[in-house]
């Protein structure tokens, strides 16, 4: 069990109306103050979805490439951009990502039903993805909705060999309403599939949030946090800011005498290249 936990904020994600969520940072401006605000508070990463200006989810290439250079100059947080963008995102669109030079990408390694939409995740499209990452220097953070997830993740593995880095690093996705529960029996099923030495995070989706998060951590798991997976601090109060959440994650690490992880640590367990 390490002496730290790093904790990822996803702060926006493309799931959220900005008008049915008003604190939800949606302008590079917002998006960059919310960053500052989680780095001050315990957090590491940053896990990026961005929104054009009519708050609706994008992958516009010179709108990821100011977004990246704006968080590298504002802070020191790992920047990790989401391939996976909004369920209707062409496969195209979410491979020029990279070119935005992120320190990290997710790379989710599946499809999945979400909600009543479907997250297309083919073989070839992960396989060409990852590939992707090797050449252009990006650390992959395999993310995993279900337990079948994880077989694809070793398949990849073994035919593609280690990711940039060197260093395997996941993140379970819980609670997601067609992929696996947000509860303690599943994240250690989970987890005791995954390859040797990897290292994990965990989220849970709404309500399982808080459950995942103590779960992960009494595993020597890690921590992923924010308003893209819960816009409810508790029951009948919504969430005011990225930073109560990553506040939570950062006392209840403390509290189990893993506090958070500062981000040149992180940097070195994750292989990141400086950029």
């Amino acid at each position: 069990m390490g002496a730290t936990t790093l904790i990822t904020v996803a702060p926006t994600g493309a799931e959220s109306a900005k008008a049915d969520v008003p604190a939800l940072p949606v302008t590079l401006d917002e998006l960059v103050q919310t960053a500052k605000e989680c780095e001050a508070a315990g957090a590491a990463v940053v896990h990026v979805h961005i929104r054009d200006d009519d708050a609706r989810p994008t992958l516009d290439p010179s709108r990821l490439r100011d977004t990246v250079a704006a968080l590298r100059e504002s802070t020191g947080l790992i920047v990790q951009l989401s391939t996976g963008g909004a369920v209707t995102d062409p496969y195209e669109d979410r491979l020029r990502v990279l070119d935005a030079a992120p320190d990290m990408c997710s790379l989710t390694c599946g499809t999945v039903n979400f909600g009543d939409d479907v997250f297309m995740n083919p073989w070839p499209f992960m396989v060409e993805l990852y590939q992707r990452t090797q050449e252009l220097e990006v650390v992959p953070e395999f993310e995993l909705f279900d337990l079948g997830q994880v077989a694809s993740l070793h398949r990849l593995l073994d035919k593609h060999g280690l990711p940039y880095g060197g260093h395997v690093h996941c993140d379970l996705v819980m609670g997601v309403p067609g992929g696996m529960a947000g509860d303690a029996r599943t994240l250690v099923a989970a987890v005791e599939a995954l390859p040797e030495g990897a290292t994990w995070s965990a989220t849970g989706i709404g309500r399982t949030s808080l459950p995942v998060l103590f779960a992960a951590l009494s595993a020597g798991g890690h921590l992923r946090v924010g308003m893209e997976d819960t816009v409810t601090f508790a029951k009948g109060r919504p969430v005011t800011a990225n930073v109560e959440l990553v506040e939570r994650a950062a006392s209840a690490a403390a509290l189990a005498q893993r506090p958070a992880m500062p981000a040149a640590d992180a940097r070195a367990l994750l292989g990141v290249k400086r950029r």
